[in-house]
């Protein structure tokens, strides 16, 4: 089945019936249409449907209704169910057979007269073709209406008035339809499935584009928002052990195991299961049931059943549609479609006589919201009786108000409401049109709550999943009440329901999300389930089921406890967010079943390649599958995380370890509630104001915010604007302040979201962190070895049990055991780790900490700048050796302490030793080695022309370690002050133009080569220049003007401290230093750079134009300086202008700045001023 081009046509259907649909409409509501004579109580409905549910909505409703009906009759026409073929031509022809015949005089039985008369013209019309086919499609629609009234409503129904108009050109709908559902493609009901699920795409797409805009999930939007169609071998697995293994368990001599390709026989006995004497007894009941592919599959295992116990074939498919199966549903096309697939898997058994006359239906309880007013309770007891009106009858009415929106997960008060169903039906009441009525109304909710009632000894589902935060308010208020436990998500809801549906002893099937195995936030859930209910297997899977999902987890439980009962559970991923193809990880599973020691190369894997079980792989990591595990053991860890494939060594850990919290006091951090206003990058302030140990001012405070995957120090650059006074942060909603003492404490820092492993940093004292920079606050003697235990494979494989989400939250790391192990030589370990990779955090100028380039130091100087860098390389790799080497004695300890040697390794990969100057983690591993390099030294030397710039501003100075000028309004007189004698003079007046040429003597590109003399030396001037400039890949002016910029703003985070005034087209650019800026510094630019650059121009211009007129030139002199002229003339025009428009009244305003306010404040001020940065606000 090819279900891109389902899914291709499906998508365009929508649109294409959506439209033609609105054109009616717009045509049968119009003043004086024909059909509001023709059909009045039809366009009265219609027009009261449009007040109740809004134009939108009935649009879409009859569109999918048409949608859904074109697909049934495709699909029974190509089965053969329909006697002549409706939407189908002949073999050879090209019109629906339906017409052709029509055409030739074979009119159906019962048909209007009109079409004869349409067709031999007695009747005018401008498409008498297509007019008599859209009354024979009625015709057909209505006949069909007695076999499947669900699908088909009578005549005069609005969907018949908003019929599309194009059904017969060679483009229209139902010739693209034939097209991808062809007659191989229809010998499978799945089929309808598929196009229910790719039709309703894109509205998905729309409920989810909503929810970004906090637009939450209404009830007609929630089948969009959470349907997907399961695939088919887990609709087999999920069937096979639930109804397969309880027909098997009753009845051992069975042959139905051999038929199921997808069932776990159990390893032992057991004697406590339901009991079954015969297939009539059992009843089955999905949930969710969607377009109901669970009850199609239950369907054929039933026959199967029926067919092995020797019922009569013509009999079978009545029976199991009277006794066996019962879908619930809250979408009414959804609910249809399901009872269509169960009708087609009749009439496939029976054929199409048969099944003409097969009085049998589907019992498919599509809910509806009906509500009594309290002056009604009258009238409901005189149509229920006296005796069976109580007080559970009474809120079991009230129930239903909003059954489109609670769907399944109504638990009716009532306990027996067939009983009482029976009752009310038997009742009559004559001529009494208003007990009729509320009599219907009755009926209704007992059928609801009947289907919904605790009686199935087989429940499978795979139910909406959507989180708490996007449901309507009426839901989430429903859920907290009814579901505290599983309140999060509407999956785990319905975890908990499909139980309470089944009888006890019964079984449960179903596919959901895998975070409830893990997250803390499904703990109570768990502990429930795993105390209450008793797993048969579980198949834990990645990404693959549902295409690019957030993998899946697919499992049948026995409704009943016995904690010590072990069952298998196979992982079908390696890692969490691994894509697998849905039918490679069905064959992986069914190796596993046959072969309890089947393991896979995960790593080898490859979308791209056929699967092979058995290929023999060099140097395998292969992967254990199947494992076995009962209750008891997941309750060993805290929280009960279901991690099955845990060794007895690892649950030991954590029964008997003492957990993180009591010795590592874990904390959350802090939140100000408008980082944007409170929060600042260290660079961006007045350095003179920040808390340290010299400085007891409080006004700005060093602060954690989490950051990128790094380990032992660093991810430090945040500010806190605390001034002195946490009021004004804590009058923000929702803020929390941590209190002053935290600056004097020891602590570890760690990210809350990452996506690669967990990795902790130490944290200077003088600092607060945020909620999304945890901490842990060791004592003093305990802050290395538990930094070291947190960075440890241990710990990182101890933590992926307790939490398989990207947030690494405080609960989960107090709950890691601590064992006694060398903590004198963890300690050890992890003091040369810091130091080491403190050192690479300083090493660059985004560090607080930064001194001096490394580059520079005498450690690594050579004779020239090429030498230099190969010794500064040769460090750098000595540092990462180092270490790895320090990573791996540290990882050695907690695995040998911990007994994991046969599970853990000590190696770190290389990309994963967290020091900037490993290129193998700073740039990843997916390059090579070589390209790694070439990027390493290019942006080396970008870092050391980045630095020369700090040096022209007088930021940093080649005489003194540190910062220099980094105070606000700081001028040359300050740097003086403190570096009498500079060995490379900072600019005077913080302005430095970036030309194309050396116009002015303090350009950029010529003041760097004099940095470049002074640094290493005018012998070697030429080879070190050319040396920067190939690892560059280009000259150093082209570099500063055409990439410096660019690569400043990435290095600071789109928080420059030098801002680039530059011209619309970039002819002039200048730059300054914004803590060097003062009132008039515009001033400075406009009249001492950008009126001078003008005047050069215009001068340039005139030697230009005297050139083109010059008879002693050359032809080609003279049109070339013609040409450059014209450059030339209109740069001269695009600077007046900026001038003009710009510059000019900047100048005239002589703004001021506040550095406490951030560059996002500031920057703006200068608006077309200054280059743009994209994503600055």
């Amino acid at each position: 089945m090819d279900t891109n081009a389902l899914k291709k046509f499906a998508a365009a259907a929508r649109n294409l019936l959506i439209d033609q649909v609105t054109a009616k409409l717009d045509l049968v509501l119009a003043e004086g249409a024909p059909a509001r004579r023709e059909h009045p109580q039809a366009v009265k409905d219609l027009e009261n449907a449009i007040k109740r549910d809004g134009r939108k909505q009935v649009i879409e409703q009859v569109a999918y209704t048409w949608f859904n009906r074109f697909t049934a009759l495709r699909f029974m026409d190509a089965n053969g169910y329909t006697q002549v073929r409706v939407v189908s031509p002949a073999d050879g022809a090209t019109r629906p057979e339906l017409l052709s015949e029509a055409m030739a005089g074979n009119l159906p039985d019962g048909a209007p007269a009109t079409i004869q008369s349409l067709l031999d013209g007695r009747t005018p019309s401008h498409d008498p073709q297509a007019e008599a086919y859209r009354l024979l499609l009625v015709h057909a629609c209505n006949t069909w209406h007695k076999h499947m009234p669900f699908l088909f409503e009578e005549i005069d129904d609005y969907t018949e008035l908003l019929m599309p108009e194009d059904l017969l050109s060679q483009t229209s709908i139902l010739a693209e339809l034939r097209k991808v559902m062809t007659e191989d493609a229809c010998q499978d009901v799945e089929i309808i499935g598929w196009l229910y699920q790719f039709y309703i795409s894109e509205k998905k797409d729309q409920v989810f584009a909503g929810l970004k805009k906090n637009q939450k999930i209404t009830p007609e939007n929630i089948p969009a928002a959470t349907q997907l169609f399961t695939p088919h071998w887990i609709v087999r697995y999920l069937v096979e052990n639930s109804l397969g293994r309880l027909w098997l368990l009753n009845n051992p001599a069975s042959g139905l195991a051999a038929k199921m390709d997808y069932y776990i026989a159990p390893e032992e006995p057991e004697t406590d299961f339901l009991k079954i004497t015969k297939p009539e007894q059992i009843r089955i009941c999905d949930p969710a049931a969607g377009s109901g592919h669970m009850l199609t599959y239950a369907f054929d295992l039933l026959y199967a059943i029926y067919e092995e116990e020797g019922y009569d074939a013509a009999e079978i498919p009545a029976l199991i549609l009277t006794h066996n199966l019962t879908g619930v549903e809250i979408d009414d096309r959804a609910g249809a479609l399901a009872a269509f697939a169960l009708m087609m898997k009749a009439a496939a058994r029976v054929g199409r006589r048969r099944f003409l006359r097969l009085q049998a239906k589907p019992d498919i309880c599509v809910l509806s919201d009906v509500a009594f007013t309290p002056a009604e309770m009258q009238d409901v007891a005189a149509v229920v009786g006296k005796d069976l009106f109580t007080d559970e009858l009474r809120e079991t009415l009230g129930q239903f108000e909003q059954a489109k929106n609670f769907g399944s997960l109504i638990v009716p008060k009532l306990r027996d409401p067939a009983q009482t169903l029976e009752v009310v039906e038997a009742r009559d009441f004559g001529g009494d049109l208003l007990l009729k009525e509320v009599q219907e109304r009755v009926i209704a909710v007992l059928r609801m709550a009947e289907a919904l009632s605790p009686k199935y000894h087989v429940v499978v589902a795979n139910p909406p999943y959507a989180g708490a935060k996007g449901l309507n308010k009426a839901l989430q208020d429903f859920s907290k009440k009814t579901y505290p436990d599983s309140k999060i998500d509407l999956f785990a809801m319905f975890m908990e329901r499909s139980i309470w549906l089944s009888l006890r002893a019964g079984f449960v099937g179903i596919i959901n999300l895998p975070s409830w195995l893990f997250l803390s936030s499904f703990e109570k859930l768990r502990i429930k389930i795993l105390d209450a209910n008793c797993f048969q297997s579980l198949l834990h899977m990645g990404r693959g089921i549902f295409g690019i999902d957030w993998g899946s987890v697919a499992f049948v439980l026995r409704n009943g406890p016995d904690a010590s009962k072990s069952a298998p559970y196979f992982r079908l991923h390696k890692r969490n967010f691994q894509f697998l193809k849905s039918e490679d990880i069905g064959s992986i599973f069914r190796a596993a079943v046959k072969n309890p020691d089947f393991a896979f190369d995960f790593d080898k894997y490859d979308t791209k390649r056929p699967l092979s079980l058995n290929k023999n792989y060099e140097n395998q990591s292969l992967e254990r599958i199947r494992f076995q595990k009962s209750g008891l053991e997941f309750k060993k860890i805290p929280g009960s995380p279901l991690c099955y494939w845990v060794s007895e060594k690892v649950t030991d850990a954590f029964e008997f370890g003492v957990p993180f919290k009591e010795l590592g006091n874990p904390k959350v951090g802090m939140q100000t509630s408008n980082n944007d206003k409170y929060l600042r990058i260290w660079h961006e302030i007045d350095e003179g104001y920040v808390h340290s140990a010299s400085n007891t001012d409080h006004s700005w405070i060093k602060y954690l915010k989490g950051g990128p995957f790094r380990k032992w120090y660093g991810n430090l650059g945040h500010m806190l604007h605390y001034k002195n006074n946490p009021n004004h942060i804590l009058e923000q909603k929702n803020a929390t302040v941590l209190p002053l003492e935290a600056l004097e404490k020891a602590k570890g820092t760690w990210s809350d979201v990452n996506s690669g492993k967990f990795n902790a940093r130490i944290a200077p004292k003088d600092t607060f962190h945020d909620i999304s920079g945890h901490c842990f606050y060791p004592n003093e003697d305990s802050a290395s070895w538990l930094l070291g235990y947190a960075n440890s494979s241990v710990f990182n494989d101890f933590l992926a049990l307790v939490n398989s989400s990207l947030h690494y939250q405080v609960g989960d790391i107090g709950r890691m055991p601590i064992l006694d192990f060398d903590r004198k030589s963890v300690s050890k370990c992890v003091d040369r780790a810091i130091t080491l990779a403190k050192s690479d955090w300083d090493a660059y100028e985004t560090s607080w900490d930064f001194t001096t380039l490394p580059l520079l130091q005498p450690d690594h100087r050579a004779e020239t700048l090429e030498a230099t860098y190969t010794t500064l390389r040769a460090h750098w790799q000595s540092m990462t050796d180092k270490m790895k080497r320090l990573e791996e004695e540290n990882n050695r300890i907690f695995i040998d302490a911990y007994g994991l040697q046969d599970e853990l390794t000590p190696e770190v990969p290389l990309n994963e030793i967290t020091l900037t100057c490993n290129p193998a983690y700073r740039y990843g591993v997916k390059n090579s080695e070589e390209d790694r390099e070439v990027r390493l030294r290019a942006d080396t030397m970008a870092e050391f022309l980045s630095y020369a710039v700090g040096c022209m501003f007088g930021r940093y100075s080649l005489d003194e370690p540190g910062l220099i000028l980094a105070n606000q309004g700081e001028r040359l007189e300050d740097y003086l002050a403190r570096i009498p004698e500079p060995s490379f003079m900072p600019d005077e007046d913080n302005v430095i133009p970036v030309l194309d040429e050396n116009w002015f003597p303090d350009d950029i590109t010529e003041r760097f080569r004099l940095f470049l003399r002074v640094t290493f030396g005018e012998a070697h001037f030429r080879e070190n220049l050319k040396f920067i400039e190939d690892s560059l890949g280009k000259d150093i002016r082209k570099y500063f003007t055409k990439d410096f910029y660019a690569d400043h703003v990435k290095r600071y985070k789109k928080r420059p401290i030098y801002w680039m005034f530059s011209s619309p087209k970039g002819t002039f650019n200048a730059l300054i230093y914004m803590h060097r800026y003062r009132g008039d510094t515009v001033s400075v630019l406009l009249n001492d750079y950008l009126r001078e650059f003008i005047t050069k121009l215009e001068g340039e211009r005139a030697r230009l134009d005297k050139l083109s007129d010059d008879a002693t030139a050359t032809q080609g002199q003279r049109t070339k300086a013609l040409k450059d002229a014209g450059v030339v003339a209109k740069q001269i025009d695009e600077l007046n202008e900026w001038e003009r428009e710009v510059i000019f009244p900047l100048a005239q305003q002589k703004i001021e700045i506040d550095l406490d306010d951030g560059v996002k404040a500031n920057y703006p001020k200068f608006g077309a001023a200054l280059k743009k940065i994209v994503g600055l606000s």
